[in-house]
């Protein structure tokens, strides 16, 4: 029997990435799926490319509004939720001396005050038992030269999980993380990088990993699936690595 048959699942920044690749595996094992992002192009795409239970909700994680629209629409339609992965976020990179007040605050906004609300928004609507996985980064303990303020960002993402563990875990609610190495994905070309400059990037940050290659978003999404599905129901409050040793060699 597929692990999440009768599951209803909320993925932020489903329309494309590891957000798509968690959807697609989310239909596959049978849940009911609403992917949200600010896109309504891709969110289209992606409902056509993953088909069956799958809705597409424009949704900005940074408007409050936004939130709570993505999930009153998914409760009205497919009744409380089982899952969320919250991971709907943005890297973007420049040296300390470069951070502008807009760079910090829109990567604030979005990979944390969007996440945190996310999460808050969800409470009312899941049932007790839930999952949420948070989606951090490998850097979110680590220094890398040039991801002073996407670094901090993640590692909030982290704590959360720490003190939402604690806090919900009367109503058997589970969160963890999955922080992935380099995977890539369109993220980056949509900070208006140059081809050039993110091959540059992903070779730097390649060179780094003990396996000698970039990730899948399919391999970060089977590890959201596990964090999802019963086979962890004893597992709650980790940050597991996807990110081929990158952080733990």
């Amino acid at each position: 029997m597929s692990r999440l048959t009768g599951k209803v699942a909320v993925v932020t920044g489903g329309n494309s990435g590891i957000g798509m690749a968690t959807a697609r595996l989310f239909r596959a094992e049978g849940a009911k799926v609403a992917i949200s992002g600010r896109d309504q192009k891709t969110l289209d795409e992606a409902v056509r490319a993953i088909g069956g239970n799958v809705i597409g909700i424009r949704s900005d994680v940074s408007k409050l509004a936004d939130i709570e629209k993505l999930f009153t629409v998914v409760v009205e339609k497919w009744g409380k939720l089982d899952i969320l992965f919250a991971n709907a976020g943005i890297a973007k990179f420049a040296p300390v001396s470069d951070v502008t007040e807009a760079h910090f605050d829109e990567i604030f906004d979005i990979n944390v005050r969007g996440l945190f609300f996310s999460v808050q928004k969800a409470l009312p609507h899941l049932n007790d038992g839930a999952a949420i996985v948070l989606n951090a980064s490998v850097v979110d303990d680590a220094g890398l030269p040039g991801a002073s303020v996407y670094s901090a960002s993640k590692a909030a993402v982290r704590s959360f999980a720490r003190t939402l563990t604690a806090e919900l875990a009367d109503r058997g609610i589970r969160i963890n993380v999955v922080s992935p190495g380099p995977v890539p994905t369109g993220i980056l070309r949509r900070n208006g990088m140059s081809p050039e400059a993110i091959d540059e990037t992903l070779r730097g940050l390649v060179s780094q990993v003990p396996l000698k290659r970039p990730g899948k978003p399919e391999e970060v999404a089977s590890a959201v699936l596990f964090l999802a599905a019963p086979e962890s129901s004893y597992v709650a409050g980790v940050d597991l690595k996807v990110d081929g040793g990158m952080g733990q060699v």
